[in-house]
């Protein structure tokens, strides 16, 4: 069926007004996008990203009568309507055309991630069937590319890696087919676990090698030969000491989803427990890595 869509241009203290009127009048749903191409990079704990210069689209049945959502729309926002547009938006396969999107990815010189519903590039790689489901970490992204390339160029065999702010598994589940023996996935996320587990299943891991931990439940003696955290500058400061801990002298630890411009400050932290602290960049995106130091 065809759709009825309200595109309202807003800014960041009419977004929200907008997002309740619109629902108030039967949107079926409701988006908001960035109307000035203004990234919001980490926004606080349980704040949701508002932008400066915001789009937010009400969708609508095609039976609809549009001048009298107009009308309630008015009614039902207290100021004034900001501009809008009113469209059509045509019927499309959109789980398709989002499955269409995703293509196999190098990530190294033995690794491909490759979507679960498509056909391995090079059969004798190393390919790790993803669906990234209802959690992070399909590949595409800077911070998660570039964690791939580095566990591709460590010798990871036998060893237990601990990816921790798991997402999907991508970073874990790629260390076990690249030698790994075990992978401990930890997220504040019980849907990034289960996303995890069906991801380890999808490539055939047994599942005695793949442990699942929410924060809260880590054990106290956790280790392992290697972490690799990709989440955000600020956790990764506060987390600094447990992941130092959970490393031995001369293992590996590599970081991501930092800024290029929060480079200097993750170093510093982490040179307290780390040595050869060493940088890459992707776009804007920064890896961290280093070997722990002893005592």
């Amino acid at each position: 069926m065809s759709w009825i869509q309200l595109r309202l241009s807003a800014n960041r203290e009419s977004a929200s007004a907008l997002e309740d009127a619109l629902m108030e009048i039967g949107a079926a749903a409701v988006t908001m996008e960035d109307g000035a191409d203004q990234p919001v990079f980490e926004p606080g704990v349980g704040e949701r990203p508002v932008w400066d210069s915001t789009r937010v689209t009400g969708l609508f049945s095609a039976d609809a009568d549009t001048d009298a959502l107009l009308v309630a729309l008015a009614a039902s926002y207290t100021a004034p309507l900001p501009p809008l547009k009113v469209e059509i938006l045509e019927d499309r396969d959109w789980i398709r055309e989002w499955m269409d999107s995703y293509q196999p990815i190098q990530c190294g010189e033995r690794l491909w991630i490759c979507p679960s519903w498509r056909e391995p590039t090079d059969a004798n790689a190393v390919n790790l069937m993803l669906d990234p489901g209802l959690a992070f970490g399909t590949g595409t992204h800077p911070t998660t590319f570039l964690c791939l390339q580095w566990l591709d160029q460590q010798d990871l065999t036998g060893k237990t890696v601990i990816d921790y702010g798991c997402g999907s598994g991508i970073l874990g589940i790629a260390a076990l087919l690249l030698g790994a023996e075990k992978m401990i996935a930890v997220d504040n996320d019980p849907q990034a676990l289960i996303a995890t587990r069906d991801n380890a299943q999808r490539n055939n891991i047994a599942p005695e090698r793949v442990e699942c931990f929410l924060p809260t439940q880590i054990p106290e003696n956790l280790s392992g030969d290697a972490v690799v955290a990709n989440i955000l500058a600020g956790p990764l400061l506060e987390l600094a000491p447990q992941l130092a801990g959970y490393l031995a002298p001369a293992t590996p630890i590599c970081l991501s989803g930092i800024l290029h411009t929060q480079g200097d400050l993750l170093s510093e932290r982490y040179s307290e427990w780390f040595t050869d602290i060493d940088r890459a960049q992707r776009e804007e995106w920064l890896r961290i890595t280093g070997q722990r130091k002893a005592g």
